[in-house]
C-alpha cells in the first residue's frame, strides 16, 4: 500500500503493508534510525515519537494510524522546537549509554508542549512509560526544569 505521510514537516511516501508499525516505516522505509526499537510491546518508550503533537509508542501504531497527522521524530525535534530540550540534556549531561534518549527526549517535548512549567509530579507521571536502563532519572527531570525555565537574555 503506497501511504503519504507528514514526517517532520515533510510529506514523505512509503509502499508498506497497512499493518506495519510506524517505527518500521521510518527506520526501514524511510531511513529514520533515531526513533530506537526496544521492547516491541510499547512498554519501554524507546520508539516514541510525537504524533500531532502527543507521545506515541510507534512500535504498537500501525502506519495507517499516521496518515493525516503530522509526525515529529528525534531528526526532527530541534525544527519542531526542541532545541532548548535538547540544550539542557546536553548540560546535565543526561544521556549515558544514549540508546533509551531519542525516546525521552521526544516525551520530554510533549510534556513541555502542554505543560510549560511542570512540577516534579508532572514530570515523573508524563516520564514513567520510559525506561532508563541507566538510571539518569534524576537528570532528566533537571533537564526538563531547566528547559522550562524562561530564556535568559
Amino acid at each position: 500500500m503506497r501511504l503519504t505521510l507528514s514526517i517532520n514537516g515533510q510529506a514523505r511516501e512509503a509502499d508498506v503493508p497497512a499493518d506495519t508499525p510506524l517505527l518500521w516505516v521510518l527506520r526501514d522505509a524511510l531511513a529514520l534510525t533515531g526513533t530506537k526499537f526496544g521492547c516491541g510491546i510499547g512498554a519501554c518508550g524507546a520508539c516514541t515519537v510525537l504524533l500531532d503533537g502527543v507521545a506515541t509508542r510507534s512500535c504498537q501504531l500501525p502506519v495507517t494510524g499516521a496518515v493525516g497527522k503530522p509526525v515529529t521524530t528525534i531528526e526532527g525535534l530541534s525544527a519542531a522546537g526542541g532545541r532548548r530540550l535538547q540544550a539542557a540534556w546536553l548540560h546535565e549531561d543526561v544521556a549515558q549509554c544514549g540508546y533509551c534518549q531519542a525516546g525521552q527526549l521526544m516525551a520530554a517535548a510533549s510534556l513541555l508542549a502542554r505543560t510549560p512549567h511542570p512540577t516534579d509530579a508532572e514530570i515523573d507521571a508524563a516520564m514513567a512509560g520510559n525506561i532508563c536502563r541507566c538510571g539518569t532519572y534524576g537528570r532528566i527531570r533537571r533537564a526538563i526544569h531547566r528547559a522550562a525555565e524562561p530564556a535568559s537574555t
